[in-house]
């Protein structure tokens, strides 16, 4: 079984309810993505099989690290798409792995979280990686996570073109929905 991430386009009153998995509409500060988000497990490409929904953009993942936390009630459920650069040697690429799996070490409202690789044999993409969180709430990503030290003096680093060292290109996605339990398990 593969591990999809979907963006969907649709419009607004067609509803999600029958899609497997979990799936919810973008919320604001979502980058690069359609009308709705879509996490299922399949072993082909996902169909989301009803009328007037199609899928705009899609990865398959292989995971590397990951954990579940425990979270009650609704989450907003976070996928970060990066490219790291062509050519990029393949234990730098590890050690930024490492430091990006170590966020949630330093980051309490990091709940469950996944770190993979996209599958370019099973569905070709732009993106190399995908790293995805669960949050509490909108303000837990945009507080606490995005302004922590770690996350600026740690892992931005690899990001910033002006910094010497950064492997990541400049396109980035950020695909954000709300759902109703657990996604990452």
């Amino acid at each position: 079984m593969i591990r999809w991430v979907v963006q969907l386009g649709l419009d607004e009153a067609t509803p999600l309810d029958g899609l497997p998995g979990s799936a919810g509409r973008n919320l604001r500060g979502c980058l690069r993505g359609g009308d709705a988000t879509w996490d299922v497990l399949a072993p082909t490409f996902p169909e989301p099989g009803i009328d007037g929904v199609e899928v705009v953009d899609a990865v398959a993942i292989t995971p590397l690290a990951g954990a579940h936390v425990t979270l009650a009630g609704p989450r907003v459920k976070r996928t970060f798409l990066f490219r790291v650069q062509p050519g990029t040697p393949l234990d730098v690429q590890e050690r930024f792995e490492a430091e990006l799996a170590a966020m949630p070490r330093f980051i309490d409202a990091i709940h469950s979280w996944a770190l993979g690789r996209v599958d370019h044999v099973v569905c070709p993409s732009i993106w190399t990686h995908a790293w995805e969180q669960e949050f509490a709430s909108a303000a837990d990503l945009n507080g606490e996570y995005a302004m922590n030290p770690y996350h600026w003096a740690g892992v931005d680093r690899w990001f910033d073109a002006e910094i010497p060292g950064a492997i990541v290109e400049w396109r980035l996605a950020q695909w954000l929905y709300e759902a109703a339990g657990p996604v990452l398990k």
